[in-house]
């Protein structure tokens, strides 16, 4: 087994590695990619020194995966000429998400779809995953008919120089402006770039992305997306309308069994998810659970996850060893 991370010394690629250590993914070469002013420097992984190799290097090399996590424009160039060589891309990027000839993917919900045949598989956005692990349980007893969404996403999500801009501004530091405004003591509803419909390119990702995993184009979705100068983790508020009946006590048991949940709905005694414990955690937690008074069949919820774990690197690692596991990588 060759294993490849491109984008190694990204916030994503870095955690991606902390997560393959934690799982102990088996390999037995792994090539570490970067962009070309890191190519030659090192970096340790398990207490060995790897040397940072260039991404048309590690293309001849031919691993047997390569999880991609260096942006849009990376991947829409190297994932074909690695994917025609055999390998299996894995893509934390938008790039793929959208293409109907690629296959996006949360293990627990849809990783049955997956065959030996797909070398291009899109890890989805991660405010996308974290909400999809919430619903998919519920829908698939409840089929969900209308969602609204809006999010509380961390700095982590925009990358490095973001956490940067946030910590250089606490410290009253004149910093370079990621974000068109502050983020410190900010809340900014802008997510991505904005597009004609007046929504932002995020937005829309959590509105096509959904029904592509859920697999129904019927579902209503609508979303507001919002960075807020949090580092943990992505929050949701999501209320969502079923045509079944539905009691909060049937969805906290559904959820409670689901892989990969974790309830924490005991707001008398302050017990709800937050950024600051979901940091560093794979799990989803859900919480707030409360009927919508205002229709039927309708409840909401708050969902919390690490948005660099579940939300990139662990779902990404959850797919290749899903393809492992099941022999689906020659």
């Amino acid at each position: 087994m060759k294993l490849a991370v491109v984008g190694a010394t990204g916030l994503v690629g870095q955690e991606v590695l902390k997560v393959l250590e934690e799982r102990n993914f088996p390999f037995e070469e792994l090539y570490l990619v970067a962009s070309a002013k890191s190519v030659g420097q090192t970096t340790s992984y398990k207490g060995k020194e790897y040397t940072i190799k260039s991404i048309e290097e590690v293309c001849q090399l031919v691993p047997d995966i390569a999880i991609f996590s260096a942006g849009g424009n990376t991947s829409l160039e190297w994932a074909p000429k690695y994917a025609a060589k055999g390998t299996i891309v894995i893509d934390n990027s938008s790039a793929w998400r959208m293409d109907a000839t690629k296959k996006l993917i949360v293990p627990e919900i849809n990783g049955h779809e997956l065959s030996p045949e797909d070398k291009i598989i899109a890890n989805p956005n991660c405010s996308t995953i974290q909400m999809v692990m919430a619903l998919a349980p519920l829908h698939k007893q409840f089929r969900l008919k209308r969602i609204v969404v809006s999010t509380y996403q961390s700095v982590t999500g925009t990358g490095k120089d973001a956490v940067q801009q946030m910590m250089d501004e606490r410290e009253g530091v004149i910093a370079s402006m990621v974000y068109p405004h502050p983020i410190d003591m900010n809340a900014l509803p802008h997510i991505d770039v904005f597009l004609d419909n007046g929504y932002t390119k995020e937005e829309m990702k959590m509105v096509n992305e959904t029904r592509k995993i859920l697999g129904d184009q019927t579902i209503g979705i609508t979303s507001t997306t919002v960075r807020i100068p949090a580092i943990g983790g992505h929050s949701e508020a999501v209320n969502a309308e079923f045509y079944e009946d539905i009691t909060l006590s049937e969805a906290r048991c559904i959820l409670a069994s689901a892989p990969g949940i974790i309830v924490q709905d005991d707001p008398k005694n302050n017990i709800y998810p937050m950024p600051i414990h979901s940091k560093g955690r794979d799990e989803v937690f859900v919480g707030r659970l409360r009927k919508d008074e205002s229709q039927p069949n309708t409840i909401n919820m708050w969902i919390v996850a690490d948005n660099l774990r579940k939300g990139a690197a662990t779902n990404a690692v959850q797919i290749a060893e899903f393809m492992l596991e099941r022999s689906l990588v020659y």
